[in-house]
């Protein structure tokens, strides 16, 4: 089992933690996965 609870990657929340992210937070980064990483919302094409 994981140290830090329902977290995935121990290694990317630790490494969260230590550049100063909440603990919520930075397990709903790690947990989100490649998905999580991108930046920007939808997007619409020409749709007025």
């Amino acid at each position: 089992m994981a140290k830090h609870g329902n977290v995935k990657s121990d290694k990317k929340y630790e490494a969260l933690r230590r550049k100063g992210m909440s603990k919520s937070r930075a397990a709903k980064i790690t947990n989100s996965g490649k998905k999580g990483s991108r930046k920007g919302g939808k997007h619409s094409h020409g749709k007025k």
